[in-house]
C-alpha cells in the first residue's frame, strides 16, 4: 500500500533544493523555497477563511506562478483544486463552481467583471482572491492572502484533485483523482522515478544521489487548466525541476523558441500539430536563429501530430525524442509513439504502442484480435480516477468492471494491427453515420491536414436526405494557398475508403482552436450547416 501526496513530496524537494528555481515567467523567478513559502501562506489563508478538509478551491487563471502556487496551497491544506476553463461563459462558470461545490475562487483580475456578475449567485463561496492589478474591493489581493492558521488535519493519499473536462458534448464533468493514484501514474514516466513503496525516505535518497542529468526545465505549451499542461508540470515539479511559462496568453511560436533558448528548456509539452506546425514554420523561416540544443524531449497529447511535422522538427534538433501519447484525463498513458532522428520510432505513423494494461475491446468486453480489422474501444486498467464528481451514471458508463477488473473506457475507438499497435479512429460521440457507414472525424482530419494547402481541418456531419449525414470538411487554408473544388475529396480517397471523403468543403479563415488545441465541434458543425444546408 502507498500513500503518496504531492504536497509531501514537494515539501521534501523544497528542503533539498531551496535555492533552485521552481517557477519562471518573464521577470518572475520563484525559488523552491519561495514556492513552498507562498503555498504555505496561501494554505493558511484558506484555512483562516473557514475552508475545511477537502474543501473545493477553483482556479480561474491563465498560466502563471500563482496557478501552481495555489495548486500547491490546496494540496498542503488537504483541499481540492478545481481547474476552470478561462474561455467559459458566465453560465458555464456558474455551473462549474456550483457543481464542484467551490468555497473559494482564485481568479485573474482581467476576469473581475465577469466574476462580479455571477458572484451574488454563488453564496457558498467564502473567499475571492484576485491575481494581478486592479483588484475589486470585494476580493483579497493575491499577495495579501496570508494567514497564521495551519490546517488541523493530516494530509493523505486519499486527498482528491479535480480535473473538469468538457469533452465533446454536454456540460463539464469533474474527474476525481486520488493523489496516491495520480502520483503513482505520473511517477512511472517522471524524470526521477521514486521507489513505489519507498515513501518520503525513498524520495530523499533519490534526491540526494548524484544526478545523472541536469534537473528538468519544462515549458508547458498548453494551459495548466487542462490535463496535458497540468500533469506534465506536476510531474516535473515532483522531479525537483523547474516550470518555465511563456508570458504570452496565445500561441506565439517565436516567443516559445526565444524562451527555449534563453532558459535552456529541456522538455516541452504541446498539443500535436496545433502547436508543432507553427513552431516548425518559425524554425524553417529563420534557419539558425535559435539554439534549441537543450531541448531533448517534446511530448504531445490530444491532437494529431503528423510524421511530416515530426521529421521537420528533428531536422532542426536531431537530438530530440518526440513522444506522442494517447490518453485522456480519465485514462492517462494508454499508449505512445516515440520518434527519434536515429533509429526512427517504435510505431508506424499514426499508430501507437500499447502496454499490458491497455486493450481494445468490443461491445461485449472481449479483446479485439490483432489484424482482424474490427473496431473497438480503448480500455485501460490499473490505477485511475474514482469517477466523475456527483455523476454516478456517467461514472458507471466510463469505468466498467470486466471479469473482475476495473477498466477506464473513455470512448475512443481504435483498431489493432497484426503487430499489436493500435490506430486511433476517434471519439464515438462525434462519429458520423453516412449511408449506414461510420466515419470517425479524426481519421479523415489526419489525412486532410497532410495536404500541402491545408493548415488545419475539422470534419463534421451535416444532415443529408439520402445518406442521413454527409461528411463535411471545414478547412483553414495554408497561407497563400488555394484549394480547388473536389481536390480534397480526391486526396482523401487516395488513402481512405470513398465514403469517408468529404462531400462538402467549407472554407474558414481560422478553425479557432483553443489554447489547448481543442475545437468546438458543435460550433463548426453549425457553421458548416449554414454554409451547406440540408441536401437531397
Amino acid at each position: 500500500m502507498t500513500d503518496w501526496n504531492f504536497a509531501d513530496v514537494w515539501d521534501v524537494v523544497a528542503e533539498a533544493f531551496p535555492a533552485r528555481e521552481a517557477l519562471v515567467q518573464g521577470g518572475q523567478r520563484v525559488s523552491w523555497n519561495g514556492f513552498e513559502r507562498r503555498a504555505r501562506e496561501m494554505a493558511a489563508f484558506l484555512v483562516g477563511a473557514g475552508l475545511g478538509r477537502q474543501a473545493k478551491v477553483a482556479q480561474y487563471l491563465y498560466n502563471c506562478p500563482a496557478y501552481l502556487e495555489t495548486l500547491y496551497a490546496c494540496l498542503k491544506a488537504s483541499m481540492v483544486p478545481v481547474n476552470t476553463n478561462y474561455r467559459y461563459t458566465e453560465d458555464e462558470l456558474l455551473y462549474l463552481w456550483e457543481n464542484s461545490d467551490a468555497e473559494a475562487v482564485v481568479f485573474d483580475s482581467s476576469f473581475a467583471d465577469r466574476v462580479e456578475k455571477i458572484r451574488p449567485r454563488l453564496p457558498a463561496v467564502r473567499a475571492w482572491v484576485c491575481v494581478g492589478g486592479g483588484c475589486p474591493d470585494w476580493a483579497v489581493p493575491y499577495g495579501q492572502a496570508t494567514g497564521g492558521a495551519a490546517p488541523g488535519w493530516d494530509r493523505s493519499g486519499d486527498d482528491l484533485i479535480f480535473i473538469y473536462t468538457g469533452g465533446t458534448t454536454g456540460m463539464p464533468k469533474g474527474v476525481m483523482w486520488r493523489q496516491d493514484d495520480l502520483f503513482a501514474v505520473l511517477n512511472r514516466t517522471g524524470e526521477l522515478r521514486y521507489p513505489e513503496d519507498g515513501g518520503l525516505e525513498g524520495v530523499r535518497r533519490v534526491l540526494a544521489a548524484p544526478p545523472r542529468h541536469p534537473p528538468p526545465r519544462l515549458l508547458p505549451g498548453p494551459p495548466l487548466m487542462h490535463g496535458t499542461g497540468l500533469f506534465t508540470a506536476m510531474s516535473v515539479l515532483s522531479s525537483a525541476g523547474t516550470v518555465v511559462m511563456p508570458t504570452s496568453r496565445h500561441l506565439d511560436a517565436e516567443s516559445i523558441l526565444d524562451l527555449v533558448e534563453r532558459e535552456r528548456v529541456t522538455e516541452m509539452s504541446i498539443v500535436g500539430d496545433a502547436f508543432a506546425k507553427p513552431i516548425l514554420a518559425a524554425l524553417d523561416a529563420n534557419p539558425g536563429r535559435w539554439d534549441i540544443s537543450s531541448l531533448w524531449l517534446v511530448i504531445s497529447s490530444g491532437v494529431m501530430w503528423s510524421p511530416e511535422t515530426k521529421a521537420g522538427l528533428l531536422r532542426h534538433n536531431p537530438g530530440m525524442t518526440l513522444v506522442d501519447t494517447l490518453g485522456s484525463t480519465e485514462a492517462v498513458g494508454m499508449a505512445r509513439s516515440v520518434t527519434r532522428a536515429a533509429g526512427g520510432g517504435d510505431a508506424p505513423p499514426a499508430r501507437f504502442v500499447v502496454g499490458p494494461d491497455t486493450k481494445v475491446i468490443d461491445d461485449e468486453g472481449r479483446e479485439v484480435p490483432p489484424g482482424s480489422g474490427e473496431q473497438g474501444r480503448l480500455a485501460l486498467r490499473g490505477r485511475g480516477p474514482l469517477g466523475y464528481y456527483k455523476d454516478p451514471d456517467k461514472t458507471a458508463g466510463t469505468f466498467v468492471v470486466i471479469d473482475g477488473e476495473r477498466w477506464a473506457i473513455p470512448g475512443d475507438f481504435a483498431t489493432v494491427a497484426a503487430d499489436g499497435t493500435v490506430r486511433l479512429l476517434g471519439r464515438g460521440s462525434v462519429c458520423i453515420n453516412t449511408g449506414g457507414e461510420k466515419v470517425f472525424p479524426e481519421e479523415v482530419e489526419e489525412v486532410l491536414k497532410r495536404h500541402p494547402s491545408v493548415a488545419d481541418a475539422v470534419v463534421v456531419g451535416v444532415p443529408d436526405e439520402r445518406f442521413g449525414e454527409a461528411v463535411t470538411a471545414v478547412v483553414e487554408a495554408a497561407p497563400g494557398a488555394s484549394i480547388a473544388e473536389g481536390e480534397l475529396g480526391d486526396w482523401v480517397r487516395a488513402s481512405l475508403a470513398g465514403y469517408k471523403a468529404p462531400r462538402h468543403v467549407v472554407r474558414v479563415e481560422t478553425i479557432g482552436r483553443s489554447p489547448s488545441g481543442k475545437v468546438d465541434y458543435r460550433a463548426l458543425r453549425e457553421r458548416a450547416l449554414r454554409a451547406v444546408g440540408p441536401r437531397a
